[in-house]
């Protein structure tokens, strides 16, 4: 079931999550997946789940390359939900719906279930659902949720309304006094790794939504088409013996990774070493490669400025040649210093000149084709997809290599850097993309192995 919103803040997320709480109370193994680039609603996803939460893009990935991401995600699960992105029509374009949950809803054969903010109407709920039905015909769109309703009373004026004017069921409600709202920062959500034990909230959703929301009735709707196998081989199904290690940063300041980043090094023989520089965590001994990936430094950045074990740790083995990739925060990390938004200055690694600037509202937002610079060892000549979504700028007085070619709605530009064996820039790629990135980038730590 892909679970839809009318537009961005409709309480998508929030309903999903509940959904998911209430199917597992109900003893079913559920997969959670999220339309578009998103790192943190996945994280809501795997921790009430207990599964990890997929990434569904129908721009980033080509529709077989989905198909396997799907179908590899939902393996031993009873049903997968879809938690969509923005409005259902919202994608790359206004023109198309490339990117858009309706796309995915299309590409998977899955139901939709439109979530609609009812908090200022009763009948016209029925024209907004009516309008929604009727602008893709090739979706399906096969019940509602209104959320935000002030009492059962209300509640039973709009499903009178839709059910009446667009022939779907209205299967229940959240009230909008209730107090479940999911913390917020600039980025969104505040990660799941930030807020501790979320049981016993995750606990209190799921009963909410099993008190007014019919899961029976969910559960009939949400019986899907069979999907068409998808042509070519797996990404997922190489499983090849560990040749290297490769090590990750993983903690609060650095935890946005692609699950399917992750595994595809493994997949192809990496065997992954998790470290934290948050802990102050010297950089495991005799890795081959290592991966800084993005989320909240700025949050941390004094105390990852005075935790001088890890920075001379990775300071020195980039030093020694080790072949690294660092997106967004990994970049930011690598950087000589980062400006907070109360402008105080914190020491970073300094293996990339300059200074990164923290800004108080939105600097770049967008999906990304990315194209490697000269001497760029990862992509090389080919072409990847990523995302940018970031409040800081970069500042640097003397000329760079630049690291990536990048091409938004805005026009191309270069971005990133590259020094020693790192490449660093502050667009998120996602590996799917472009599988053959994780076959240079094994192939380069091998090269540095064999001069050791």
């Amino acid at each position: 079931m892909v679970i839809a919103g009318t537009g961005s803040g409709v309480g998508k997320t929030t309903i999903t999550i509940g959904i998911m709480a209430a199917l597992r109370k109900r003893g079913l193994a559920v997969q959670g997946y999220k339309c578009g680039p998103d790192y943190i609603d996945p994280t809501y996803h795997t921790t009430v789940t207990k599964r990890k939460s997929r990434n569904l893009d129908s721009w980033m990935f080509t529709k077989d390359r989905l198909l396997d991401i799907f179908t590899h995600g939902k393996v031993g699960a009873d049903i997968s939900i879809i938690e969509g992105v923005m409005g259902f029509f919202d994608g790359k374009s206004p023109q198309t719906n490339v990117g858009s949950t309706a796309e995915i809803s299309m590409l998977t054969k899955s139901p939709v279930l439109l979530v609609v903010d009812c908090s200022s109407m009763a009948r016209s709920a029925a024209a907004i659902v009516k309008g929604f039905q009727l602008f893709a015909e090739a979706t399906n769109i096969v019940g509602v949720i209104a959320n935000q309703v002030g009492s059962e009373g209300h509640f039973q004026l709009v499903k009178t309304a839709i059910e009446q004017e667009c022939g779907i069921p209205v299967i229940g409600y959240l009230k909008r006094e209730l107090d479940i709202e999911i913390p917020e920062r600039h980025l969104g959500l505040i990660p799941t790794i930030e807020r501790g034990d979320l049981d016993s909230f995750f606990d209190r959703l799921g009963d909410l939504v099993l008190e007014t929301v019919d899961m029976d009735t969910f559960l009939e709707l949400s019986i899907a088409e069979p999907l068409t196998t998808f042509s070519g081989p797996s990404l997922f199904n190489k499983n090849k013996e560990k040749i290297l290690k490769i090590a990750v940063a993983k903690d609060a300041a650095f935890n946005t990774y692609y699950p399917e980043n992750l595994e595809l090094l493994e997949e192809n023989g990496v065997d992954i070493i998790y470290f934290s520089p948050l802990a102050n965590e010297c950089l495991p001994n005799d890795v081959d490669g290592l991966y800084l990936g993005g989320s909240f430094p700025e949050v941390f950045a004094r105390k990852l400025g005075r935790n001088r074990v890890t920075k001379e740790s990775i300071s020195t083995a980039i030093k020694n040649g080790l072949p690294t990739l660092a997106e967004c925060g990994g970049f930011m990390y690598l950087t000589e210093s980062m400006v907070t938004t109360d402008n105080t200055k914190h020491e970073m690694i300094g293996m990339i000149p300059g200074e990164i600037q923290m800004k108080p509202t939105l600097q770049s937002l967008g999906y990304r084709e990315i194209v490697g610079c000269e001497g760029n060892f990862l992509l090389k000549s080919n072409v990847a997809k990523g995302h940018e979504f970031h409040y800081s700028t970069y500042h640097h007085s003397s000329e760079i290599p630049f690291a990536y070619e990048v091409e938004g709605m805005r026009g191309k530009y270069k971005e990133g850097m590259l020094a020693y064996n790192v490449v660093a820039g502050l667009t998120q790629i996602h590996f799917a993309s472009c599988p053959s990135l994780v076959d240079h980038w094994i192939e380069k730590c091998l090269e540095m192995k064999a001069m050791d």
